[in-house]
């Protein structure tokens, strides 16, 4: 019965771990598709998304653009209201306005230890702005989630750039003006 005991003891805790790291993964997903242009909140404003935004992070967390070109164009925000604002004004303050960002993660490493995830992807975003002019940025990033209330929460987020690329203004063939499948509000 003991040998029995521990294989179900070790399945639980590897389930446990298996849990932990789709929670985190689910989180980060929603993060990017609530970072995306055009919005994919029906009828939400911006303060609204960037309230969104900040509800998938821990209350003390810290959002961070580390190294020369992210840590000069984004800086550190530490907890909700200051993140919060953050991509309130990221969003407000652009000009010309961005009218299309989508982020493609790859590269994929996590790790679960009982109470926290750690992770680490590569980000492929293309921007397009109103004026035509667009770019491709990519990065690394490096992310730790905490559970909070049973939910697995952003606790410290780390962007570095790792190139800007200019593409040819108006590449594209066509560009999403409003999304047909959008984010409900549970997530």
């Amino acid at each position: 019965m003991c040998e029995l005991q521990a294989e179900l003891n070790q399945l639980r805790a590897d389930v446990a771990l298996l849990q932990a790291e789709a929670g985190a993964r689910r989180t980060l997903g929603r993060y990017m598709r609530l970072c995306d242009v055009p919005r994919l909140m029906a009828g939400a404003s911006e303060e609204e998304r960037a309230r969104a935004i900040a509800a998938l992070f821990a209350p003390d967390a810290i959002w961070e653009g580390v190294g020369g070109a992210h840590g000069a164009q984004f800086g550190s925000q530490v907890g909700r209201e200051a993140i919060a604002a953050h991509f309130l004004n990221f969003y407000t303050q652009r000009e010309p306005v961005q009218v299309f960002n989508t982020h493609y993660l790859c590269t994929e490493s996590l790790e679960a230890t009982g109470d926290r995830v750690t992770g680490d992807w590569v980000q492929f975003q293309p921007w397009v702005d109103a004026a035509g002019g667009s770019l491709l940025r990519s990065s690394r990033l490096n992310v730790a989630f905490e559970q909070v209330g049973g939910e697995w929460l952003i606790a410290h987020y780390r962007t570095e750039n790792l190139f800007i690329a200019a593409l040819p203004d108006n590449w594209w063939s066509s560009l999403i003006a409003r999304p047909a499948l959008e984010i409900s509000g549970a997530g």
